[in-house]
């Protein structure tokens, strides 16, 4: 996430220490990847902008320059992350559920392959079966040509819960579009991020300082390309790479890593082998009653987390097999919230590969036409 060349001096790289240390302790309980991982990011852009502007303001007149780079958008609820140089008391808890849970799941070394436990899963027959179906339909599809200077675009609409007061109060929800950047080389600069109308950049992994590769926490369409498509090589090795946290079922964390992956553009083989590998995670089962962010009803695949009491569902269109979204939700009893309480949701609208950010595929159209005309 870190936008400064390492030789910086040492007091600029102080203030994520002075953050760190006002924080409480964090949290027992883990937010779902992806939505830990998007406050994670807020968060350190908007450190990076505000160590900027105080350090303008520290600046003689005659020194700052003309041009000041714009502060980063403000976000609601509990995402409205710093104030100017300043932690707002109430949002450090927020931080602490958020951040302190994506560094959890980011951090540490990966678990040795020989930990999987998934030789044997005999409790989700009727998982295995639906998986395979949806395998099958997916193989189908047409491929996609993406080149390296392309973006994979996603609109969705998701929502999330505020923990900020201790209880899990559900958030609005939000219109959302992605342009991710599949150079697989180092960036700094990973894509850019439209929500609810204000857009900023997808800064690189916390402790990136020469940038994030194209991997598990950055799928480029080539990245995605390059995974096993044998289903037993493909989970043994996401045994191996998913992040390890101290005290997480690794089921449920490498579960949980190839539901982050169902969003992305990839091929129909890789997408595949993804459902069949998940189909071989002890625990899995069907979710009748599954549906995405804005209500569609499909087929569900369900894993429960049971030292947090959270259920995780996929959501599968009924005819086409097509991903629809996913769903998070407390499934006992616990101080944020009662059993059926929507920790967070997402629904998929579009996907498509443009050829630059910020651009959406019917402008990209539009401009395509002029030129031909």
């Amino acid at each position: 996430m870190n936008d400064h060349p390492t030789g910086a001096p040492p007091e600029r790289h102080g203030d994520r220490e002075e953050i760190a240390r006002l924080l409480p302790a964090p949290a027992d309980w883990d937010l779902p990847r992806e939505q830990h991982l998007r406050h994670k990011d807020r968060l350190m852009h908007q450190i990076d902008h505000d160590r900027t502007d105080r350090d303008q303001v520290a600046r003689p007149a005659s020194t700052r320059p003309r041009s000041i780079r714009p502060r980063s958008p403000r976000t609601r609820s509990a995402r409205q992350l710093l104030r100017p140089a300043i932690l707002a008391p109430a949002t450090a808890l927020a931080l602490a559920c958020a951040v302190t849970a994506g560094i959890a799941l980011t951090g540490g070394d990966p678990a040795p392959a020989g930990t999987a436990s998934h030789g044997t899963a005999t409790d989700m027959r009727p998982a295995a079966a639906l998986l395979d179906r949806i395998s099958d339909a997916t193989e189908t599809r047409a491929d996609l040509t993406v080149r390296d200077d392309q973006f994979v675009y996603t609109r969705e609409k998701t929502r999330g819960a505020d923990l900020t007061s201790g209880k899990a109060v559900l958030g609005p929800l939000v219109d959302r579009e992605v342009w991710a950047a599949q150079d697989p080389a180092p960036l700094r600069k990973l894509g850019l991020i439209r929500e609810d109308g204000q857009t900023f950049p997808i800064n690189a992994e916390f402790g990136d300082t020469e940038g994030t590769p194209a991997g598990i926490n950055r799928p480029t369409y080539h990245w995605l390309s390059s995974l096993p498509t044998d289903p037993d090589k493909l989970l043994t090795y996401l045994y191996a790479k998913t992040p390890q946290a101290d005290g997480r079922e690794r089921d449920q964390a490498v579960f949980e890593q190839i539901g982050s992956l169902l969003g992305e553009v990839m091929p129909p083989r890789t997408a595949a082998a993804l459902y069949r590998a998940a189909a071989k995670i002890p625990g899995v089962t069907p979710a009748p009653e599954a549906r995405d962010a804005i209500g569609r009803r499909g087929l569900g695949i369900a894993r429960d987390d049971t030292r947090y009491g959270i259920r995780t569902e996929w959501v599968f269109d009924k005819n086409a097999y097509t991903y629809l979204g996913c769903r998070s939700y407390l499934v006992k009893d616990t101080p944020y919230g009662k059993t059926g309480t929507l920790l967070s949701s997402a629904a998929e609208l579009e996907h498509a590969v443009v050829d630059e950010a910020g651009r959406r595929p019917t402008e990209a159209q539009e401009t395509r036409a002029e030129r031909q005309g």
